[in-house]
């Protein structure tokens, strides 16, 4: 069963601009040259209940967009969007008692008052019985671990605290899907790991939807077997996490951190008889070479540029999943 269905989607915007002097402003009170901005390019999309997905791209590329027209903030151009069996924007009163909602960046409680006199509220809002509030929400709070904070106003939480207990507001009513943008975002990695192991239960106890967008890839090597990839509007990649490394690249890195400056010329021309890649580190005379190869072809490169350059340091690792995304934007091609 599909929870949520998209069809050629599209959301386009007007961006206005200015004349240039006195002449230009007199004349823009009038009429005003705009262009179409697409953000949204005809994207069509099923996913299933209890999948978990994660729906990814740069900044820009119409991520946010998506989820405000699945979530019924904003109406689509063209296109349709079929969410929990009802259309988001023209149903919004009933379709809100389907859903939870998490902004990173946005605040669904009060900020001057106590969290659980919040979480009484939108438990009103979401017309939760006393019954399944009582059973449902001492379960959350506790694996949340957010007790000690009820009492506390919401303005005086750590950025950590807030976003447990945003958790946690978002599924008072227990919803079958949850939207969730950037839940992770300036948190610390014991927060994050909580985090994640919350939203791993509840969607193996209560097969909860998740769609889950954020620039945290170990958000989504953690979470998701599925990945959505979005560039320009445009939907370049929709299939297993793993199937996107496997397709993309096949082989390892290896950080060299050298005694003495390399140049990359220097480099290249070295293991030119391999198919690798080089690129700069991050501290001081580092190199990162991928070598698309087996063990041995590693091997060999690994002692071609040792017999020559110095080594303080050396590390070999899988090609990351925040490499892979990068490779694939700087070229423009999925493989396979």
């Amino acid at each position: 069963m599909n929870i949520i269905e998209v069809h050629q989607l599209r959301k386009e915007f007007k961006s206005y601009s200015s004349r240039q002097g006195l002449t230009g402003a007199f004349r823009d009170l009038f009429t005003r040259n705009y262009k179409i901005l697409r953000a949204v390019n005809d994207i069509s999309l099923q996913v299933k209940q209890g999948e978990m997905v994660g729906y990814i791209g740069e900044n820009g590329a119409g991520k946010s967009t998506t989820i405000k027209m699945l979530t019924g903030i904003l109406t689509p151009t063209s296109g349709e969007v079929v969410v929990n069996g009802m259309n988001p924007h023209k149903e919004r009163e009933k379709f809100v008692q389907t859903i939870g909602v998490v902004f990173g960046q946005r605040s669904q409680l009060w900020w001057d008052i106590a969290v659980q006199e919040s979480f009484k509220l939108l438990k009103k809002v979401y017309k939760v019985s006393d019954e399944d509030y009582e059973t449902h929400m001492k379960e959350v709070i506790e694996t949340l671990e957010i007790e000690p904070l009820l009492d506390k106003p919401v303005r005086k939480l750590s950025l950590g605290q807030r976003m447990r207990c945003e958790l946690a507001a978002a599924l008072i009513h227990n919803p079958p899907l949850l939207f969730l943008d950037e839940p992770t975002i300036g948190l610390d990695v014991l927060v994050k790991m909580k985090i994640r192991r919350f939203l791993m239960e509840i969607n193996r106890k209560y097969k909860t939807t998740i769609l889950l967008t954020t620039h945290d890839l170990a958000d989504i090597e953690a979470l998701c077997d599925r990945v959505v990839l979005l560039d320009d509007g445009k939907i370049i990649y929709d299939g297993k996490l793993e199937q996107l490394q496997k397709n993309w690249v096949e082989g390892k890195q290896v950080h060299f951190e050298f005694h003495e400056e390399a140049s990359l010329p220097s480099l290249e021309a070295l293991t030119s008889h391999f198919d690798v890649k080089w690129r700069k580190g991050e501290r001081s005379n580092q190199w990162i070479v991928t070598v698309d190869g087996d063990d041995d072809a590693v091997s060999k490169v690994m002692s071609e540029v040792m017999a020559v350059h110095p080594i303080a340091d050396v590390k070999l690792n899988q090609v990351s999943t925040e490499e892979i995304i990068r490779n694939i934007y700087e070229e423009g091609v999925i493989h396979g």
